[in-house]
This record gives structure tokens, C-alpha cells and sequence, in this order.
């Protein structure tokens, strides 16, 4: 009896062991199904300094992935860790080639999406395609493409910054987190201009004063708009599909039901509404890529007696001969983030400064990780800014 008696003692210790070893090994497989992997997926090196920054900030190394051009300029993604059951962030910034840019997100995400990670979240700083988000003529809305495209390759979750026009997150079936670089732009006024107080915000055009007033409201300070300026084709182009052409056929329609024609626009001379004679200028807007609008605007200033004159925007992306013509201008200095990279452009132009952003975003994946609110990043932000 006692040799009974104690086999089945073995037996109850040893269930209890087994028992204790598969709760260890689901615990572990629970933390493991619930790990983060942060991806860059630019082939160019210099545009992976900015998912360096923020894979720093969380304490995290970068994923191990491949991304290439082949001889036959085919884009090859090639994922060198197991992203099973895990949340992968995915940072892309844009370079100069775009459409190769657009190409490498979408092919990692797909990659992503069928090795059957549990969420894919795209960090697009600067969403490309954003100034084609209305209908031109006969052309396309090519931000809604872009969207519909991405939630197609898998994307669950997008993280952008300063859109163009936020109603491009209603071109997503998936969350949109449009995050603000205002409060760093707000930031580096009042630490790195001096007598910032004597500044007045500008506006280079009508269509950018709700974002000069977000910045004059928040700094109290006056406000600027410069009117009558030659504007860039976004604004200018009516909005209308003329499809059949707008010719006058009289014998096709009759006299009485001639529908009226819209009144073609008449400019008018440049004029500045507000006072900026004595004072520091800074012109804010979101993109700064041509420059003969600020340009032009820098000169119209100058005249008006703006002693010192700062041009402040969110995404750089300062293409061509952007670099020589800001050296050769007005303007005192241009401050941009680095949503996009721009060194080369600060090696040719002294007057370009950068403002670091990573810690918004680096902030934005770790409360998406963890499942914690977003409104903390989004407080004092109203419908307008």
C-alpha cells in the first residue's frame, strides 16, 4: 500500500509540473504574439535617419530587412526576422523618386500582411500625391489612388503629419492620425528668435491665413496677408469638368436656356493687409518645394520695411535650384522638420535649419503599441488648425 501510495504522489507532482510548464510556455508565446518591430523600408541611406531617431527613442533596434532595386529597376523587399502575431510599425520617408518610394511601402506592407503580422501601420511623415487630392479637368484625384492602394496592401493603421488638406483622411477605410508640427515650429520661435515678440506671421497668400492665424493666436501676436500675387496652379485652376467644351452653339440650345458663364478672375495688384514696417516677417506654411512664391513674397515684404524675415514649414522637400535661389533671396533663414530628408539642400544653403519631430512620432507608435489614448498629442488643437 505505501509503494501505492506513493507512486501516485509522483503522479499528482508530476501533472502539476507539466501543468505549470505549458502556462510558462503560453505566457511566453502571449508576449512574443504581442512584440513591436520597427521597419524602414527606403533603399536610400539617407532616408533612414529619421527611423534611426525613432527606434533610438523607444529603446529598440531597427527590423532586419532588405530593400533593393534590381537591374531591371524592379523593387525587391526581402523581411530577415519573423513578424508572426506581432504589430510592425512601417517608416517611410519620401525621396526624390517618389513612385519608387510609393512602390517600396506598398511591397513591404504586402510582405508584412502574408507573413501574418497582427497589425501593419505605415509612418508617412509627408503623404505624397497630397496636392492632387481634388478633381482638375480631366485629371484625377490621385491621393484617393494612393489610399485606396495602401489599405489594399494590407495597411491597418496610418500615421502622417500635416496633411495637405485633412480631408484626405477620408480617403482611408482605415484610422488616420494626422499629428501637428506646430508646437515644434511654436517651439523654435520663441527659443531661437530673438525678440520674437516685434514679429508679426505672414501669410503669402489667402489661402494659408487659418494656418498663420493658428500661429499668431498661440504666440499673440499680429497678422499678415499678402494678396494679389501671381498664385501657383493649385489655386488658380477652376475646378470645373468641361466636358463638352465650353463653345457657344446657339443654334443647339436655344437663346433663353443659354446657361451663364462663371466671370474669369481679374488679379489684383500685390497688397499687403496688416502692418509689418520695423518688424521681423515669418511666413508660415505647410510645404515648401518651389520657391518663387516666398520668394516673391520676401520681396514684397522687404519693401513694406520687414527688417528680418523667416519662412517656417512643415515638409522641405525644396526640389531643383530651391537651395541656390533661398541663398541668393531675402529670406534670413528657412526653417523645415525632417519628415523628409534634406542634408544635401542644407550643404548647398546655410540659411536651412532643421527642427527634430521624431519624438512625436516615436511617441505616437508606443501609445498605438500599447493600446493607450492619442488625444494627449492632438490637445489644444481645434477644428481650424
Amino acid at each position: 500500500t505505501p509503494l501505492v501510495i506513493f507512486t501516485r504522489k509522483r503522479s499528482v507532482y508530476s501533472e502539476t509540473s507539466s501543468r505549470n510548464t505549458a502556462a510558462s510556455a503560453l505566457s511566453t508565446m502571449n508576449a512574443t504574439k504581442g512584440g513591436l518591430v520597427i521597419f524602414t523600408a527606403n533603399s536610400n541611406p539617407s532616408c533612414m535617419e529619421l527611423g534611426k531617431r525613432i527606434a533610438e527613442r523607444l529603446g529598440v533596434e531597427l527590423g532586419k530587412v532588405l530593400v533593393y532595386q534590381e537591374a531591371n529597376r524592379e523593387t525587391r523587399v526581402q523581411i530577415q526576422e519573423s513578424v508572426r502575431g506581432k504589430d510592425v510599425f512601417i517608416i517611410q520617408t519620401v525621396s526624390k523618386d517618389v513612385n519608387t518610394t510609393i512602390m517600396e511601402l506598398l511591397i513591404m506592407v504586402y510582405a508584412c500582411r502574408t507573413s501574418c503580422a497582427r497589425s501593419i501601420i505605415g509612418v508617412i511623415p509627408y503623404f505624397p500625391y497630397s496636392k492632387q487630392c481634388k478633381m482638375r479637368k480631366r485629371g484625377s484625384i490621385v491621393s484617393k489612388l494612393l489610399a485606396s492602394m495602401m489599405c489594399k496592401a494590407g495597411l491597418t493603421h496610418l500615421i502622417t503629419m500635416d496633411l495637405h488638406q485633412k480631408e484626405i483622411q477620408g480617403f482611408f477605410n482605415i484610422p488616420v492620425d494626422n499629428l501637428r508640427a506646430s508646437p515644434f515650429l511654436l517651439q523654435y520661435i520663441q527659443e531661437e528668435i530673438p525678440d520674437y515678440r516685434n514679429a508679426v506671421i505672414v501669410a503669402k497668400s489667402p489661402a494659408s491665413a487659418k494656418r498663420a492665424q493658428s500661429f499668431a493666436e498661440r504666440l499673440r501676436l499680429g497678422i499678415a496677408v499678402i494678396h494679389g500675387e501671381a498664385q501657383d496652379a493649385e489655386s488658380d485652376m477652376v475646378d470645373g469638368r468641361h466636358s463638352p467644351p465650353t463653345v457657344k452653339n446657339l443654334g443647339a440650345i436655344h437663346p433663353s436656356m443659354e446657361i451663364p458663364l462663371l466671370i474669369p478672375k481679374e488679379k489684383p495688384p500685390i497688397t499687403v493687409v496688416g502692418d509689418v514696417g520695423g518688424r521681423i516677417a515669418i511666413i508660415v506654411d505647410d510645404i515648401i518645394d518651389d520657391v518663387d512664391s516666398f520668394l516673391a513674397a520676401a520681396e514684397t515684404l522687404k519693401e513694406r520695411g520687414a527688417y528680418k524675415i523667416y519662412v517656417m514649414a512643415t515638409h522641405g522637400i525644396l526640389s531643383s535650384d530651391a537651395p541656390r535661389l533661398i541663398e541668393e533671396s531675402a529670406i534670413d533663414e528657412v526653417v523645415v522638420t525632417n519628415t523628409i530628408p534634406h542634408e544635401i539642400q542644407k550643404l548647398q544653403c546655410p540659411k536651412i535649419q532643421t527642427v527634430d519631430i521624431s519624438m512625436i512620432l516615436s511617441e505616437a507608435i508606443r501609445r498605438i503599441h500599447n493600446g493607450e489614448s492619442m488625444s494627449y498629442l492632438f490637445r489644444n488643437i481645434g477644428v481650424d488648425d
